[in-house]
């Protein structure tokens, strides 16, 4: 690949992971639910129309994530916020919807993928937007019966979403009971769970060779992988720094109509074709 083509692609991959790395240190998103709608403009935008670039939006923001989510992980376990009896009893039905993720993304149309990431990209800007810490479900989390049910379904529509725990995990667990701090800290369990098995899967899958973006193995787009952990460790201090100066609550319903507005765009995209 010669220079010319290769400078554009890595000026925007160096802007993805700068924003993702501020909103994440600013308002607690996870990044997936940045990275995967980047990648896709970002590889589209480029001209890269390899039938599954949605997989590998999904595939790279995942691989991201199993770096982010350990990173996390071990600081809230440094200050005991970590529900960890939560983890190891979610954790085997999560990796199995994971991994059915994998084997069912595999098989979709992009399009098909770009739909469900808008209907649920609105959802979590919905709930992000008009959500209310004081909602309940119930005072503990379900029990083995209604676990059984839940966790696949958490591992499956995250790998759909190419995202991680936070954004379906923290809304169970406060529902049940679990303070927020907590369900924050748990979630970025979940999302290695989630992330670790379905990379490892996509690693060993390849998707059609045309209009494939350089640097990709498997599923996962490794330049761009590099670069976002690079810059996201560079600004999610500077996030978390701004958090506490500024109120984050109304920033983070700011957020979630842009997360609305970006679903419905990526919606009209494939329905509007």
């Amino acid at each position: 690949m010669d220079l010319l083509t290769l400078l554009p692609v890595l000026a925007l991959l160096l802007a993805i992971g700068a924003v993702a790395g501020v909103l994440a240190g600013l308002l607690g998103v996870g990044g997936g639910i940045v990275l995967v709608p980047a990648f896709y403009y970002a590889f589209n935008g480029l001209g890269y129309d390899n039938p599954q670039i949605m997989q590998i939006c999904l595939a790279t923001s995942l691989a991201t994530i199993i770096f982010t989510s350990l990173r996390s992980l071990s600081s809230h376990h440094k200050k005991g916020a970590v529900e960890w009896s939560v983890l190891r009893n979610w954790a085997p039905g999560i990796v199995i919807g994971a991994l059915i993720g994998v084997l069912i993304a595999a098989k979709l149309r992009s399009d098909t993928l770009v739909m469900l990431f808008g209907i649920l990209g609105i959802c979590i800007g919905l709930y992000m937007a008009f959500g209310n810490a004081k909602w309940r479900l119930g005072d503990e989390m379900p029990g083995l019966l209604w676990r059984s049910v839940f966790s696949p379904v958490v591992g499956f529509l995250s790998v759909l979403m190419g995202i991680g725990g936070g954004s379906f995990g923290v809304p169970l667990m406060t529902l049940h009971g679990i303070p927020i701090h907590r369900a924050v800290a748990t979630a970025s369990g979940f999302g290695v769970i989630i992330a670790l098995p379905s990379v490892l899967l996509f690693l060993l899958r390849q998707p059609p060779e045309n209009g494939l973006p350089p640097f990709t193995l498997g599923y996962v787009n490794y330049a761009a992988f590099f670069v976002v952990i690079c810059m996201t460790t560079l600004t999610a201090p500077i996030g978390a720094n701004l958090a506490h100066r500024l109120n984050p609550k109304p920033l983070k319903r700011v957020f979630a109509i842009f997360l609305i507005l970006v679903a419905l765009n990526m919606l009209r995209k494939v329905i509007f074709v």
